[in-house]
């Protein structure tokens, strides 16, 4: 295999669409480094594995010998991306942004090589844009283009309101790829008519149009949705070793791989060796154990993932109880309480539904026994230590 194609298979590695992949060849063909971009809002303070399959792009990019311009959305942070919500965003404040990308940059370096990564603020060059420069941007675009976006679309038929300045954020976000002379950028696939907004605009000003890579969004937790710290299904690249290797040991064993794949930085004949391996026989969870370590080494050190794993084994291999969990007491409905109530009120689950949905699943224990009767229910007077799945505890008191 040549080296452009050894270089092509590590790009294409997880990546859901490349636009063009001709161009990107032409590119590659050349042989000078390329200037990789991938912008981030810094919305949130606290990044999760989902939003580092994008950033682990930029680090196989930069293995490979290029540029990485990784940045940070300052100015466009305070319009709020419009990408796939229902209704306007709210726009942030500027000491929350500052606050936020100052996160952003200590998690992120914990992936990307400091030393070869150059961080960018597009406030450097909107900031600096003027009103007639703004309009004359805003004349590159059509109203009916803008509609053609598919959240757009839903709004504007559905009669929810849709703000102009919403309409900026593409051409803003378009326009920092001009200003970057940017050749390749990144994007989770929601992102896609943002990142061809880059290419057209790059055109209009006579550069060689960017090609545009995009990442898919990683599934939760629960393997059904996206990775969201709102919905409760994520885990954060700042948990702490134990919650991370609980939280990874949880997921499905063919999530697991989906998860190799987009997580990991084990060349992909490995984990296609490895995946024979359990399909052959071996248990999956031994791979698994080898995810979990691989992750936690990258975020905390490859002591603190030994030490995650033994703890794992000594608490849910061999039976052991956490020696700290919530403590609470329950009233009962004359003299009982079912267990799908108990579960909800010690905040195990969500709802009663969700609690019944535990039981049919078998991820609930009373005192270490398997419980999967709904029926089931405690009486006054008991004390029991509740287990739902393999990291939720709570000791309760029932009067």
């Amino acid at each position: 295999m040549s080296k452009l194609d050894e270089s092509l298979a590590i790009i294409r590695r997880g990546a859901e669409e490349i636009l063009l992949e001709k161009d990107l060849k032409e590119k590659l063909e050349r042989g000078k480094p390329l200037r990789v971009k991938a912008g981030f809002d810094p919305t949130a303070p606290d990044l999760h594995l989902g939003h580092t399959v994008l950033i682990n792009k930029l680090r196989q990019f930069q293995d490979l010998g290029h540029e990485i311009l990784f940045l940070i959305g300052d100015f466009t942070g305070m319009i709020g991306d419009p990408t796939g919500k229902s209704a306007t965003r709210p726009a942030l404040t500027p000491d929350e942004v500052k606050q936020n990308a100052q996160s952003y940059q200590e998690q992120v370096f914990k992936i990307l090589d400091p030393d070869r990564t150059q961080v960018l603020f597009n406030s450097e060059w909107m900031g600096k844009m003027s009103a007639a420069d703004l309009i004359q941007l805003a004349g590159k675009h059509t109203v009916a283009r803008m509609l053609e976006r598919d959240d757009f679309s839903k709004r504007y038929k559905g009669g929810q309101p849709i703000a102009i300045h919403e309409f900026l954020y593409p051409l803003i976000q378009g326009y920092d790829s001009v200003a970057m002379r940017a050749d390749i950028e990144l994007g989770g696939t929601d992102q896609k008519f943002n990142l061809l907004v880059g290419r057209q605009l790059q055109g209009i000003w006579g550069q060689e149009p960017q090609t545009v890579l995009t990442m898919p969004i990683l599934e939760g937790l629960d393997g059904v949705q996206k990775m969201s710290k709102s919905l409760g299904n994520y885990i954060g690249i700042s948990d702490k070793p134990d919650d991370m290797f609980g939280k990874i040991m949880s997921i499905s064993d063919e999530l697991m791989w989906r998860y190799f794949e987009l997580l990991s930085f084990r060349p992909m004949a490995e984990i296609e060796a490895l995946r024979a391996e359990a399909e052959g026989g071996m248990n999956p969870r031994d791979a698994k154990f080898q995810l979990a370590e691989e992750i936690i080494t990258r975020f905390h050190s490859a002591a603190d993932a030994r030490q995650a794993h033994a703890n794992f084994i000594a608490r849910f291999q061999k039976g052991a109880i956490p020696d700290e969990m919530d403590e609470l007491t329950l009233d009962s409905q004359d003299g009982v309480l079912g267990i799908a109530h108990v579960l909800k009120g010690a905040g195990l689950t969500g709802s009663t539904s969700d609690a019944f949905r535990m039981l049919k699943q078998g991820a609930v224990r009373i005192d270490g026994e398997r419980v999967e009767d709904r029926n089931t229910t405690l009486a006054a007077g008991s004390e029991q230590v509740i287990q739902v799945g393999k990291r939720r505890f709570a000791r309760v008191t029932i009067r």
